[in-house]
């Protein structure tokens, strides 16, 4: 898995290393129940993840902040088909979590975009999922900021947060989407 470079951050494999950079926004309420999953208890449930990350088929990166050299978050391209009827085609789900001290500096839109970038133009994929819960106002901006569009809704019951009942909203967007939304960003 390659590194992948914005601006201001460095999306890389991680390392067992950051386990108190992820324990830190892992604990938090405000992270993990709108991503699906409970606060992480202590450092040793932070190491046990990281460890799943290290073992995973997904491409799962550490969001690296470059000037404190700190894991802020983490953003992934995950082996999902959320519509069976578009199965045939090459595709992944981008998944993301941010450490709630950087929200709201745009870090996240800046590394979708570059994990976006690495998809269509890399991997060839052919579209790309982003899904939020109903309660996540956060992540909906930062789908439609970063040219995702809105497909479906979907009841889930989320058996890591005690069989919580929610809505997932399904957004994506497609390479020529993708590629027609880079040319009028580029052009401007």
């Amino acid at each position: 898995m390659q590194e992948l470079q914005t601006e201001r951050l460095l999306l890389r494999p991680w390392k067992k290393s950051d386990v108190k950079d992820l324990y830190e926004y892992a604990k938090s309420d405000l992270v993990g129940p709108n991503a699906g999953w409970k606060p992480h208890k202590d450092e040793e449930e932070s190491k046990e993840i990281i460890q799943m990350f290290l073992e995973s088929t997904d491409m799962l990166y550490a969001i690296e902040l470059l000037s404190e050299h700190k894991v802020i978050g983490s953003i992934g391209l995950h082996d999902r088909k959320p519509d069976e009827t578009l199965s045939h085609l090459n595709q992944k789900e981008i998944g993301y979590v941010l450490n709630p001290a950087y929200w709201g500096k745009g870090y996240v839109p800046e590394a979708v975009n570059r994990v976006l970038e690495h998809g269509f133009e890399d991997l060839n994929l052919d579209i790309v999922w982003c899904g939020h819960y109903d309660f996540n106002h956060n992540s909906k901006r930062v789908n439609e900021k970063c040219g995702f569009n809105y497909r479906f809704s979907e009841n889930k019951i989320l058996e890591r947060l005690d069989g919580q009942e929610v809505v997932c909203l399904y957004y994506s967007i497609l390479k020529s989407e993708y590629q027609n939304g880079k040319n009028v960003t580029d052009a401007s």
